[in-house]
């Protein structure tokens, strides 16, 4: 992103210090020539409790619209994070675009229902498979919507049952609560239906 000057400004946070002070280090290493440095910021702080109104700023266009990267973590804790983001930053919502990408370990299904019920609507999605782990990525916008995709709880616009990979991850997501359907209390019929009636 700093290499192609993707924004005015990147701004990397963590709540662990430790994990951001070595992500400082490596900006420094390889980001700290005049033309990168005023392009990144990095904060110790609990993502929840960003003071987007603070850094919302217009480009040379004059659009007021912010991007927000959340991968790597799970699927529960995005939920809380995209929660309390939407809840403590809603002026800031209403007067600009914010687009996140989002990037769950797990828990897809519940983190799609999570992003339904905060009215958030999809640009984009798609399914991909790094180490044999699939990873299934969301570009969604909340506040000045120009997108009217609704978000699936299963998916929509990633599947592509052509690509052999695509029906590794259906048929993996589909015995996976198959298995837990016989060993959790948890009812998840509606979860199995819904995914099987993509193929």
């Amino acid at each position: 992103l700093l290499q192609r000057k993707a924004a005015d400004t990147i701004h990397f946070t963590d709540i662990v210090e430790s994990l951001i002070n070595k992500v400082n280090q490596q900006l420094h290493q390889h980001f700290s020539n005049v033309d990168h440095l005023s392009r990144w910021q990095t904060h110790c702080i609990d993502a929840a409790k960003i003071p987007f109104s603070k850094y919302c700023t217009e480009n040379k266009l004059g659009v007021n619209k912010q991007l927000i990267i959340i991968a790597g973590v799970g699927g529960e804790l995005l939920i809380e994070l995209m929660t309390d983001i939407i809840n403590n930053n809603k002026d800031s919502f209403t007067k600009q675009s914010i687009e996140f990408i989002l990037c769950p370990v797990h828990y897809n299904y519940q983190v799609r229902s999570a992003l339904i019920q905060l009215d958030t609507s999809l640009i984009n999605e798609v399914l991909i498979k790094e180490n044999n782990r699939f990873y299934e990525i969301l570009h969604v916008v909340i506040g000045n919507k120009k997108s009217n995709i609704p978000l699936s709880n299963v998916g929509s616009t990633m599947w592509n049952f052509k690509n052999k990979d695509h029906q590794e991850y259906l048929d993996k997501t589909i015995k996976h609560y198959q298995r837990m359907k016989k060993n959790s209390s948890i009812n998840v019929n509606e979860i199995i239906s819904a995914y099987q009636a993509l193929s």
